[in-house]
């Protein structure tokens, strides 16, 4: 092996690492709100507002600046790059929230070799329980959770509004919609159209105040319980995002076959999730595969494994549309 493969590798294996512990640790310390655009900061008074070790921060700053996250200037001043300037809270689309899960989430990746031996998440082995269940029990984790799935799904739903038509909907219900930020959206779009968001007890409740704050509450039924026990019927087309790549194959059957007894026979079901490509090469689909496997235990499929899993609860893949990000579209009928 030479030397650009050790180097190669040791980007990958250190570099990688300190470079998303240095990001999230900045977004934690809401370093970025601290800088405007197009005037520069010096690194001291960074850290007199952020309480800070002056030396230490303008390191990692430096360090993540080398990496297109901030700019360094003159001086020991900071700028924001566009990178940067999407951790500042105020940012539409901010990334902030979802820097800070991770933040708070990061030690499920210690998990890896736990997964690679025995198939399951990471992240029950360092965290003693499932992410989900440990969310629930930590109930300060729950808007934090919230914050961050949108910051990380905000940008997708425009691009589904924009590649998939939703007209002729007449009930669309969100299944473990959280709160309610999808729905919102579609309702926005499609003012004929009514809607109903399912998930558990404790997230519908945080749900509900952005319904009612988006003057969706009268159009939008909000509705809690279990996916793995019942899923409401009353709706023309069920809708999971981001929901079925969360499970198993033998626990999406259980989501599944419980949509199949109460879609109509004219229903639709819509999955939008990663559908991961045949062919080799880099692609978010497969980064995104890595997530499943640590924290939730679930997994992206290829075209082929949601047309087998569809069929296994009577379901026939009828489409697959692309958005404009890295998710797309699965649409399936009752077969």
């Amino acid at each position: 092996m030479g030397q650009q493969e050790n180097e190669q590798l040791n980007r990958i294996t250190i570099t990688g690492a300190a470079l998303s512990r240095a990001t999230i640790a900045i977004a934690e310390l809401g370093i970025a709100d601290l800088i405007h655009a197009g005037q520069p900061q010096l690194v001291e008074d960074l850290a007199k507002t952020s309480k800070t070790h002056e030396p230490t921060l303008y390191r990692v700053l430096r360090f993540l600046a080398s990496h297109g996250i901030f700019q360094e200037c003159e001086n020991r001043r900071f700028d924001h790059t566009p990178l940067s300037e999407a951790l500042r809270t105020d940012t539409p689309g901010s990334f902030r929230a979802g820097a800070q899960m991770f933040h708070r989430l990061w030690a499920g990746w210690d998990g890896m070799e736990h997964s690679l031996r025995t198939g399951e998440p990471g992240f029950n082995k360092t965290f003693g329980a499932p992410v989900f269940d440990y969310i629930q029990t930590h109930p300060e984790l729950g808007p934090i959770f919230d914050a961050g799935m949108t910051s990380f799904n905000c940008y997708e739903t425009d691009a589904m509004l924009e590649a998939y038509d939703f007209a002729g909907i007449s009930v669309l219900a969100d299944i473990g919609g959280g709160n309610g930020s999808l729905i919102s959206a579609v309702l926005t779009r499609y003012p004929s159209m009514k809607g109903i968001l399912f998930d558990l007890g404790h997230v519908i409740g945080r749900a509900k105040e952005r319904l009612k704050a988006a003057g969706l509450d009268g159009r939008c039924m909000t509705m809690e319980g279990s996916f793995f026990q019942s899923i409401p019927a009353g709706a023309d087309t069920y809708l999971f995002r981001h929901i079925i790549h969360d499970w198993t194959d033998s626990q999406c059957k259980q989501i599944l076959d419980n949509c199949r007894k109460v879609i109509p026979d004219n229903g639709k079901l819509l999955v939008a999730d990663c559908v991961v490509p045949a062919a080799s090469g880099p692609c978010a689909s497969k980064d995104m595969d890595m997530v499943m496997l640590i924290f939730p235990g679930g997994q992206e499929r290829t075209e082929a494994q949601f047309r087998s899993l569809l069929k296994a609860s009577g379901f026939e893949l009828n489409s697959i549309t692309p958005t404009a990000t890295a998710i797309c579209v699965v649409e399936a009928r009752p077969a």
